[in-house]
């Protein structure tokens, strides 16, 4: 008998319901969209369904407050946590979203026991490193959004830069997804050109520091949010090349354990993912220069993860 395959995403906020969006809409399996709010995910999950027959999908979307119907899960996507509020120390942000993410872990492998784990919430690699260590899963299966995010603003950034096509560029981006993030501009291509050959250096690193401050830049314009559109569609380019087993080289932060010489952390590095979640991590040959910085992302990573330990929530 066919079995549709089913996706969670955990968090009804815009992110996340954003998210349920693009799964629906490219069909990519049945959508549970779960919440502590009560009502917030079955009103935004009921309207995302009567989308469906103007769209012309066959998704079946609910929304709940019940973990239960999330049962046997192929994918979870969690965007829970709360954003950083004025007066909040990064500490205060640490504790309360690596609380919520333990909490949600420990429902999802009560229901899902088998499912892959993508997390969105931030700061994103301390909670990657959260899921892993509450669901005690395998590193193939639990992984952090960001790589692909981050390449995404870069390549737009390069796009708009040279007047060309988004579809002819790919962007490299490396390391934790915040300010001590790696851009790669000699692995950055334009229809296969590296972009050091055809832009100045000038050029190249004014979007190599947007690149960096490129969620900021979208809070400063928001005022009171953060981004959701781009976010949630990078988490769900990652469900797809998983669930359909595309085998897609994508930046993400993944568990090293010894390549480019780190071990017991997740940094933002290109990873295979198919039907097997994470099925290699790809190694690139660094400069010197970039591999400090790849080292200072690591450092910067490693230290959010200590807090986490200390305040012995994993």
């Amino acid at each position: 008998m066919f079995k549709r395959d089913k996706i969670t995403v955990v968090g009804a906020g815009f992110v996340g319901a954003t998210a349920a969006h693009w799964l629906a809409s490219k069909e990519l399996g049945d959508v549970v969209l779960v919440d502590i709010v009560e009502g917030v995910p079955q009103g935004k999950g009921l309207d995302l369904a009567q989308a469906s027959p103007v769209e012309g999908f066959d998704s079946r979307v609910i929304g709940t407050n019940n973990y239960e119907d999330t049962r046997d899960s192929d994918i979870v996507i969690i965007t829970a946590g709360i954003p950083r509020k004025p007066g909040m120390s990064r500490d205060d942000l640490l504790s309360t979203n690596a609380k919520i993410v333990k909490g949600v872990t420990e429902q999802i492998v009560k229901y899902s026991p088998n499912c892959y784990i993508i997390v969105v919430s931030n700061p994103l690699d301390a909670m990657v490193y959260v899921a892993k260590e509450i669901s005690g899963f395998p590193k193939n299966r639990v992984m952090g959004m960001a790589g692909v995010l981050d390449s995404a603003r870069m390549s737009l950034f390069i796009s708009q830069a040279l007047n060309v096509s988004v579809e002819d560029i790919n962007a490299f981006v490396l390391g934790g997804h915040g300010d001590t993030m790696v851009p790669l501009p000699r692995y950055s291509t334009v229809g296969g050109i590296p972009i050091t050959e055809i832009m100045d250096k000038d050029s190249i690193e004014k979007i190599v520091e947007r690149t960096r401050n490129g969620g900021a830049e979208i809070v400063n314009y928001l005022k009171t949010g953060s981004a959701f559109f781009a976010p949630s569609s990078s988490a769900v380019s990652m469900a797809e090349s998983i669930l359909k087993d595309k085998k897609r080289i994508l930046p993400c932060a993944a568990y090293l354990e010894g390549e480019y010489g780190f071990s017991d952390c997740y940094i933002g590095v290109p990873a295979i993912l198919g039907g097997n979640g994470v099925e290699r991590v790809v190694e690139v040959k660094l400069t010197e220069d970039e591999k400090k910085g790849l080292t200072k992302s690591y450092n910067s990573v490693k230290e959010l993860v200590a807090r986490v330990k200390e305040m012995g929530i994993v």
